[in-house]
């Protein structure tokens, strides 16, 4: 019985990856993943019943012969290798007339182009380059110029009697649907980009390029906006230059702007302005493309389809990798989301939330609360290429940084204090002998005192000065660990009193010039409460220290691969048991998985922070609950401490605004969902039992609140007890 349940479990989750492989080729022709999408276009193909069939059958045979040939799932399931299978079928199947040669042509010709676009896969896909439409233009030449050898095979006379054949399919409501979108008074321009918009499925009427921009405008409002621009710039260009356009069914093929303007765009370029200039820039090049290829193609009477479109953008998109820096107003679209609004939200999230990821992260050299005395561009010595520097220094409750008169080294609360190392790294140089000054002189001769400089990174060296003769506790060539004791703080060098100098620069010299570096996760302690700084840099008079953890929140937070996390959730009268297991994925990042929706929540977890980085799958999941209310905290407990930062806009955003500020989106910003996380109350703060955490959800349109959600998190010696809010009026509650 237990076997024929796995034999069950194992056989649906097949047929499931084998319909996901099916339905993504479909609204891949879109670089789309978009299941609704999908099952439009798969609709609109059987308008002509049998040249959807035959694009039916190509795919099928694709997705077959991948999962029988071991390729890789996750490329399968995006459709990736079976959009190109579907053209090819379409197009043979518009062509020639339905019969069983035909239909194992069309067999033959699927395997061809799936072999092609994996070919194509390796070989442009390690520049890092997608292979469009490429494998479908091959391939449909080829057979093209086969089959007119082939007898057997009939020219397709579908068409002519065109509302029969849609009486056939859908009865007197299609016909008269098509009739009244036929006669329609459409605009010129417009029925041009609706025709051009049905080519693309190779069909070439208006009710088609209809449906299909319906689908378009539902699925993105930016891909949809840039299949309008970019169609009518090539429409005004041709004006311009006094162009043929009156034919519009195969010498003019306008769907080569469409797709161009809606790639360059939106999809392998993140939606900006500086993307939209150069899809406009670049359209031109299409139209002109566009003219000569079909002019030199049809001495060989084959039709361009689409290599305008794929020349243009693989010539762009190569070029921009020789580019000698990162840009980030015109960023490629390194981990495709499939939706031009999810590439752009989650690159907008994560520019404003990971922008120091690639930094080293380092930590403030001491244990303890200390003082800035002097910042960077200082009063005193931090000028010049030195003026990306701290002093630190310990004050009382008096502000004071000594005791007594202050008149020996001894009577300053930082002397002989220890020193730490700021982050992991190997000491690369140390000098040590040089005696502490009488306070108020300094050794200008031994400008840097005793010193120690670290490599962590390439280029990237920590400098710690003044330190107390004899203190050292490390020598040339040792590693050493973020928070070990290096050595004492003293009163060497040009120091009138003792202090701690701290820099960070490029190379390993003493006397450097200093880098402008932020420092990572620290508190930062005001007089009205603590507050967290990710990434800053401290200025003068700030008082500081790094985050000392409480072990229960460490605890609680500790999830480890293999962990199954369970809790009961409630919504009104109604409960049911929820449970989600921590993952790795082939790319070494955490996630959380809910096996009953199948959504994700990836994570990340260090010595200071927890945070989420990324949500998919369903949001009605128990598990997106979880996400917004633990999207981000440190693992230290200070009271009213408040942390801040930004959710993904399309995760959490009223969807009918954004569904209107997609338009303009690429353009400016003046929407954001913020997450704030508040520590409320601790027991006992040696020995806490339990803790309580407020985090709040609120989105802002132009800095007016449109709504927030509040989640109330009890955290006790088992770890995360239970989140509790209220959600369009019922209260829901997770407990363990």
């Amino acid at each position: 019985m237990k076997s024929a349940k796995l034999l069950f479990a194992r056989n649906r989750a097949v047929a499931g990856d084998f319909l996901q492989i099916v339905v993504n080729s479909y609204s891949q022709i879109f670089f789309s993943t978009h299941r609704g999408f999908a099952l439009l276009i798969m609709l609109v193909t059987f308008f002509d019943f049998y040249t959807g069939a035959f694009g039916l059958v190509s795919v099928l045979a694709s997705a077959i012969t991948g999962r029988i040939l071991g390729f890789d799932k996750g490329v399968l399931k995006k459709g990736l290798l079976g959009f190109n299978s579907l053209l090819v079928g379409l197009g043979l199947g518009v062509y020639y007339s339905p019969s069983l040669y035909l239909l194992f042509i069309v067999i033959l010709a699927s395997l061809f182009t799936f072999f092609i676009s994996v070919s194509l896969q390796g070989v442009i896909g390690k520049y890092g380059l997608p292979f469009l439409s490429v494998p479908f233009i091959l391939a449909l030449w080829a057979f093209m110029l086969a089959t007119g050898s082939f007898t057997a095979l009939g020219i397709n006379e579908r068409g002519i009697y065109t509302i029969n054949e849609l009486y056939t399919l859908g009865g007197k409501p299609l016909t008269d649907t098509y009739d009244f979108v036929r006669n329609m008074n459409i605009p010129g321009g417009i029925r041009a980009y609706l025709i051009s918009l049905s080519a693309i499925l190779f069909q070439y009427n208006i009710v088609t390029g209809f449906v299909l921009a319906i689908g378009l405008l539902l699925f993105s409002r930016i891909a949809f906006s840039l299949s309008l621009i970019g169609f009518f710039l090539a429409y005004g260009f041709y004006g311009l230059i006094g162009a043929e356009i009156t034919d519009y069914d195969y010498s003019f093929f306008g769907f080569n702007y469409i797709l161009s303007s809606i790639a360059l765009g939106g999809f392998f370029l993140i939606p900006s302005r500086n993307a939209y200039l150069w899809m406009i820039l670049l359209i031109p090049f299409v139209a002109v493309l566009t003219i000569s290829l079909n002019i030199v193609f049809l001495q060989f009477r084959l039709p361009i389809y689409s290599l305008p479109f794929n020349l243009v953008v693989l010539l762009f998109l190569y070029s921009l990798k020789f580019r000698e820096r990162y840009s980030y107003t015109m960023s490629e679209v390194y981990f495709q989301h499939n939706s031009p609004e999810k590439n752009l939200y989650i690159f907008l999230n994560n520019k404003e939330r990971f922008r120091h990821k690639f930094l080293t992260p380092f930590k403030l050299p001491f244990y303890g609360t200390w003082k800035v005395s002097q910042g960077h561009s200082g009063e005193i010595t931090h000028q010049g290429v030195y003026r990306h520097a701290w002093d630190f220094i310990i004050t009382n409750h008096e502000d004071k940084q000594f005791k007594n008169e202050g008149d020996f080294p001894e009577d300053y609360f930082c002397y002989n204090k220890p020193v730490i190392a700021p982050e992991d790294g190997v000491v690369e140089e140390i000098f040590d002998g040089i005696d502490d000054n009488v306070i108020g002189q300094s050794n200008l001769k031994d400008n840097w005192g005793n010193t120690i400089i670290i490599k962590h990174d390439t280029e990237v060296y920590s400098k710690l000065c003044h330190l107390k003769k004899g203190t050292l506790k490390v020598k040339k060539g040792d590693e050493v660990k973020f928070g070990q004791i290096i050595a004492h703080c003293g009163n060497s060098g040009r120091s009138p009193f003792p202090h701690l100098h701290f820099q960070i620069q490029s190379y390993p010299y003493i006397g450097s010039g200093t880098l402008d570096y932020p420092l990572s996760n620290y508190i930062e302690h005001k007089k009205g409460g603590t507050l967290l700084q990710t990434h800053s840099k401290p200025k003068i008079n700030q008082k500081v220290s790094n985050i000392e953890v409480t072990d229960m929140l460490v605890s609680a937070f500790n999830f480890i691969p293999g962990q199954l996390l369970e809790y009961t959730f409630t919504e009104g009268e109604e409960s049911q048991k929820v449970s989600w297991e921590v993952k790795v994925n082939e790319y070494n990042q955490s996630y959380m998985h809910c096996s009953q929706t199948g959504a994700k929540a990836f994570f990340e977890n260090d010595k200071n922070l927890f945070f989420f980085t990324y949500f998919e799958g369903n949001m009605n999941s128990q598990l997106f609950l979880f996400f917004q209310a633990l999207f981000k905290l440190q693992k230290g407990f200070y009271q009213d401490l408040m942390i801040t930062d930004q959710f993904p806009l399309y995760l959490t955003y009223p969807k009918h605004i954004l569904w209107f500020y997609d338009f303009i989106s690429p353009f400016v910003v003046f929407a954001k969902s913020e997450f704030t996380l508040t520590c409320k109350e601790i027991d006992d703060s040696i020995t806490p039992s339990e803790i309580r955490l407020v985090s709040i959800m609120s989105n802002y349109f132009f800095r007016k609140k449109l709504d927030k959600l509040e989640f109330l998190i009890d955290i006790d010696t088992s770890g995360i007890a239970s989140i509790q809010s209220t959600i369009k009026n019922r209260k829901v509650i997770l407990t363990r």
